[in-house]
């Protein structure tokens, strides 16, 4: 019995077993390549939409003080900056798309014997959406941009008003790193730190400068 299982453990495994794993493999690689996308696009755009409305609103509040200021800087941003990603999105997306349907359309017409590129819905539901994305970035930019905006909206003291910015601003980039790292695999530590401290980078530089121009007399 011994040597009747030893011979069926050294049997060769069949083709059909061996060719699942790597089918399951490229399964996984591509789930997590359009989640990587999706990941990328909305991480980008919560961000930049907070850094910029934030760093606004700082570089304003270096020069004026009143909170109305700081609200209406803040608020054209978002809608500039929600504008200019999906306009950026769009575009981008669009072109992706045009590129990977002339490839399908090339290969549907080499392997048809008819030689025709047309391709059925099925076919092509799986390009992106140029659509979807312009929309899901523009989404993403304000949701980052209401944070300072909400964050100022209630406080009339100049000091403490800046100093909720900065805190409600710090906190908001550090969910958004550790939700770029748990949801794209990597490192936790490493992607807050790079989203706190680039935010924190374009706040000081913006409030910086505009603190010496507003001292130039410019």
């Amino acid at each position: 019995m011994a040597t009747l299982e030893l011979e069926a453990c050294n049997q060769p495994i069949p083709n059909e077993a061996k060719l699942d794993i790597p089918q399951n493999d490229q399964e996984v690689k591509i789930n997590y390549s359009q989640r990587a996308q999706w990941l990328r696009a909305a991480v980008l755009g919560a961000s930049d939409g907070l850094v910029s409305t934030a760093s606004l609103m700082m570089g304003v509040g270096a020069v004026k003080q009143d909170v109305k200021s700081m609200i209406i800087t803040g608020f054209a941003g978002m809608v500039a900056g929600a504008c200019s990603m999906a306009i950026g999105e769009f575009v981008s997306v669009y072109s992706q798309y045009d590129i990977e349907l002339s490839e399908m359309k090339r290969q549907h017409k080499a392997s048809d014997d008819d030689g025709k590129e047309s391709l059925d819905e099925r076919e092509t539901e799986d390009l992106p959406n140029p659509f979807t994305a312009a929309g899901a970035s523009a989404l993403a930019f304000v949701v980052g941009a209401v944070v300072p905006l909400l964050s100022a909206s209630f406080i009339q003291n100049y000091k403490a008003r800046l100093g909720v910015v900065i805190a409600m601003s710090s906190l908001a980039l550090m969910v958004f790193g550790i939700l770029g790292g748990v949801l794209g695999r990597a490192s936790v530590k490493k992607s807050c730190l790079r989203v706190l401290i680039g935010g924190w980078l374009a706040m000081a530089i913006t409030y910086g400068l505009t603190k010496l121009i507003g001292l130039a007399g410019i």
